[in-house]
């Protein structure tokens, strides 16, 4: 039993809210959270942004997260809505490039991957998201239908973690979603009906 509960408290010391709270004594403890979800925002950034800026939102995020931490709620001890949801507004500091980036994919069927780990990582996915029609229609779509369905898709995040990233309401994540796929739909179907999608597929 005392085992047990060991193991519970050396679990719930080790949880994200827990890290940020000792971070506030101990700043140097954040970077537990750094190393748990860098590589995760950097691969969504990338397919947002491209490879030229997304280590620079991804820094900027965690800079703002680091600055803001003391206000983080220790109530959810899965941090990754909150960094998504600071990171979707250092991204939509730089929409101009994001819709850039679709419009050049949509342009090209391929696009030239830097070869790093990361590129790596990301390339399969950002082959996917280079097709022209696609690409297109997500340069289409209003940014904060995009920022949920990306989340979903891309973030792979669920309704309720998109709800506490972006602080809307779980409802208006599904009626933004359903709006974004629909859109992304009829986008499709204009290029070839074979690319249309169900409602509840991801792109």
């Amino acid at each position: 039993m005392a085992a047990a509960t060991q193991a519970a408290a050396g679990t719930n010391a080790d949880t994200d809210a827990a890290v940020i709270r000792a971070s506030l004594a101990d700043p140097d403890r954040f970077a537990q959270i750094y190393d748990r979800y860098a590589a995760m925002l950097y691969r969504y950034a990338y397919q947002r942004v491209g490879p030229g800026i997304a280590d620079d939102v991804v820094a900027e995020a965690f800079l703002a997260a680091f600055r803001g931490r003391a206000s983080y709620d220790l109530d959810r001890q899965d941090a990754r809505p909150w960094l998504f949801g600071i990171l979707t507004r250092e991204v939509a500091a730089h929409q101009r490039r994001e819709q850039a980036r679709y419009r050049a994919m949509a342009r090209s069927a391929h696009e030239t991957v830097q070869d790093s780990p990361a590129d790596r990582v990301a390339a399969r996915v950002v082959a996917d998201a280079a097709r022209g029609p696609l690409a297109d229609a997500l340069a289409g779509l209003a940014p904060r239908d995009r920022d949920v369905l990306l989340l979903v898709a891309w973030g792979q995040l669920s309704y309720d973690e998109v709800a506490g990233a972006l602080n809307i309401p779980a409802g208006t994540v599904g009626s933004r979603l359903s709006r974004a796929r629909r859109q992304v739909r009829k986008a499709l179907s204009k290029f070839d009906p074979s690319l249309t999608m169900g409602e509840n597929d991801e792109i």
